[in-house]
């Protein structure tokens, strides 16, 4: 069986290189271009770039100011091999916070089959080092160590990750939550400092300027990308659509809250990634690497069934089987074929109700071991927990 695991990986990995080397992936050549606009006055947001929007914060541009210095093939191969290490890493952290040992190889290997992990890659997207930034700041958050720097960091790049500083706000990190406004804030200043002009104008303007993007496009798989296809357009998506991500947010984070009183901040990490892709005006089908946390919570969990279910659906992504790129039958609401096209959407919602009413049937506390290993309390195991807590992480 490990051999087939190296044998698959292997095959992954030298795909990965090739294709890095023969296509010019359209998100990362947007970011290469941004390295060299960044500087250039405001036309890093004035002008588009290989004929799309840069849409992404000051910060991350500054970021690839070094990569922008190489060749794009060079740089391209070194980011690509980057987010592979990303990804390992963002694997090994998740495997760390269920306390259960498993084949990190395995784990990597089945996690690249995922379609929102694999389209990161085709497209030479930033998600996975998001991914692995905030993971590795709920790791130390569930050993107890200071945290929020990597969340901070996050959301510098990326507004979305944001929703885990008000994940540390209410379960009272306070000193987190601080750190990681502090350190986004350090960032934020740094862009300024670096690029004032496409600063000003994407803090005042273009961050909540959605026009930039395609909303009714199929890959965006939030509420407000379906409501505009069902609605056919954003311009029958009324203020009224304000109460639905207030609500999503509410409920998701006190959820997020509830498990994270239970110990378990696996599952926290997990129902707070899927909140913020349910609160997000756009949820690309690639942001959805949050699937790994959610699929680690219910193999843990012992919900395998569903777990499968929920790797067939992002491993197949029936989404893309749909009419889309502008078809008649991509708008509207269509009985048998809207589901599906927004299948992602559902999964998230699902997945926050199945993690809601779990709440229910799991009324222990999580305690760290030896060595910060978690380990649920389920079943048999979690009243033994209860009575004697010293026993988790034992063996």
């Amino acid at each position: 069986m490990k051999r087939w695991v190296s044998l698959v990986l292997a095959l992954e990995i030298l795909g990965i290189v090739l294709f890095s080397i023969i296509y010019d992936s359209l998100d990362f050549h947007i970011y290469w271009l941004g390295g060299h606009a960044v500087t250039d006055d405001a036309r890093l947001y004035e002008e588009q770039l290989a004929d799309h929007w840069f849409t992404n914060t000051p910060f991350m541009a500054a970021l690839f100011t070094p990569l922008s210095a190489l060749p794009l093939r060079p740089a391209r191969m070194l980011w690509q091999l980057a987010s592979l290490a990303a990804f390992a890493w963002a694997c090994r952290t998740t495997l760390k916070l269920t306390g259960r040992r498993a084949s990190l190889a395995a784990v990597v290997a089945a996690g690249l089959l995922l379609e929102p992990i694999w389209h990161s890659f085709f497209l030479g997207q930033v998600n996975l080092f998001l991914l692995a930034l905030v993971l590795a700041d709920m790791h130390r958050v569930a050993l107890g160590r200071p945290a929020g720097i990597g969340i901070g960091i996050a959301t510098a790049i990326k507004l979305t990750p944001a929703v885990f500083v008000v994940l540390l706000l209410v379960t009272r990190r306070t000193r987190d939550a601080f750190t990681a406004t502090a350190t986004f804030a350090v960032c934020t200043l740094l862009a300024c400092f670096i690029a004032p002009d496409a600063s000003r104008l994407y803090w005042l303007r273009t961050f909540y300027d959605t026009s930039r993007v395609g909303v009714p496009y199929i890959s965006n798989q939030s509420p407000y990308g379906a409501l505009t296809r069902i609605l056919r357009g954003t311009g029958e998506v009324g203020d009224w659509y304000t109460a639905i991500p207030l609500t999503i947010g509410v409920f998701g984070l006190t959820v997020a809250a509830l498990w994270a009183r239970r110990g378990d901040w696996l599952s926290a990490t997990a129902v707070t990634g899927a909140t913020g892709l349910l609160v997000s005006p756009i949820s690309w089908a690639h942001h959805w690497a949050w699937i790994v946390p959610a699929l680690a919570v219910l193999i843990r969990n012992n919900n395998r069934k569903t777990a499968l279910a929920g790797y067939i659906l992002f491993a197949l992504s029936p989404l893309w089987w749909t009419p889309h790129n502008g078809h008649p039958l991509e708008y509207g609401f269509h009985i048998l074929l809207t589901p599906v096209a927004n299948c992602y959407l559902l999964a998230g919602v699902f997945f926050l109700v199945h993690m809601a009413v779990r709440l229910r049937n799991t009324p222990y506390v999580l305690t760290s071991g030896r060595g910060g290993r978690l380990r649920p309390a389920d079943g048999a195991g979690a009243s033994r927990a209860v009575r004697d807590p010293e026993r988790i992480g034992d063996g």
